[in-house]
């Protein structure tokens, strides 16, 4: 539950934080009459998330056991390859995320054959779309590998309403986060759950045939974490951690953590440090209430 509450978070948050950007950039241009595309496209990525967790969730029934394994497995890798690329891409283009979206907003501004086109409903689509689906198929991934669907969805629920609602605090001026601290630190906590998910997908494809070795323990930590106590569930149910993985499980778990954080770890001391905000405003440009806190607005990486 923690887990897919932090990844609803963060992914509602980074969603959010594009949604005020490219509201507050529409409002600033004088261009309000144009918001309920943008508007439709936010709603269309929002169904086609929840479409691919529906899919993701009653799709594979019908299928044989060898079939829904390879399947789960299959997905659960590339779930893990997507956080992975998020992970990654935010550490990389945070700082400069307002500018990238205004820069589009402008060009799809520019391409519309009366000033906006239907432009504004794909850039919404875009825009929160790959947000939407990344968080629904990771969270399919993690719900899956828990077997707790109801405490997994109401985390990744409780997560996504606690993201819109920072967001919105953010987007008013109301609140100030440092944004660059926030996500450097998810990203490294989402690492460990990443992990995990890589190795029950794993073991997916070893219980399907696909992966040799699946039924002979690496090693045993059951007398240290026993699977039965409520501190081998809570490890189980945040890092999907088993007390007797195979050595491909095990191979698979090391390899990502050593190698991702690693590099991870190494581009955030690379990244610049963060300009101190020149002016107590938020997103939307209008100015701070005096009781913000002033620490961060945008993003910054």
């Amino acid at each position: 539950m923690l887990a897919n509450a932090l990844i609803g978070l963060r992914e509602g948050l980074e969603a959010g934080l594009v949604v005020g950007i490219l509201v507050a950039y529409l409002k600033k241009l004088g261009r309000d009459e144009l918001l309920p595309r943008l508007w439709i496209g936010i709603g269309i990525a929002i169904a086609v998330s929840l479409g691919v967790g529906a899919v993701l969730t009653w799709g594979p029934y019908g299928l044989s056991f060898q079939a829904q394994e390879l399947l789960g497995g299959g997905l659960s890798i590339v779930a893990v390859g997507l956080v992975t690329w998020m992970i990654f891409w935010m550490l990389r283009h945070a700082r400069g995320l307002r500018g990238e979206l205004e820069h589009e907003l402008d060009d799809v501004l520019a391409r519309g054959a009366n000033g906006s086109g239907w432009g504004l409903v794909l850039l919404g689509v875009v825009a929160v779309g790959r947000e939407g689906v990344e968080t629904a198929l990771f969270v399919w991934a993690s719900v899956k590998s828990t077997g707790e669907p109801v405490l997994g969805t109401i985390g990744a629920v409780l997560g996504i309403l606690a993201a819109v609602v920072i967001a919105y605090l953010i987007y008013r001026g109301f609140v100030r986060i440092n944004l660059a601290v926030f996500f450097r630190w998810t990203g490294l906590f989402l690492i460990l759950v990443a992990a995990g998910v890589l190795a029950y997908g794993i073991g997916d494809l070893q219980e399907a045939g696909l992966i040799p070795g699946w039924g002979q323990p690496a090693f045993s930590l059951a007398h240290l974490v026993p699977a039965t106590s409520w501190y081998g569930a809570l490890l189980a149910g945040i890092f999907n951690f088993t007390p007797e993985p195979s050595w491909a499980q095990f191979i698979a778990w090391l390899a990502y953590i050593v190698v991702t954080s690693a590099v991870f770890l190494r581009l955030s001391r690379r990244s610049p440090r963060p300009a101190a905000p020149a002016a107590a405003r938020g997103p939307s440009g209008s100015p701070l209430p005096s009781r913000a806190a002033p620490d961060a607005v945008e993003p910054t990486a």
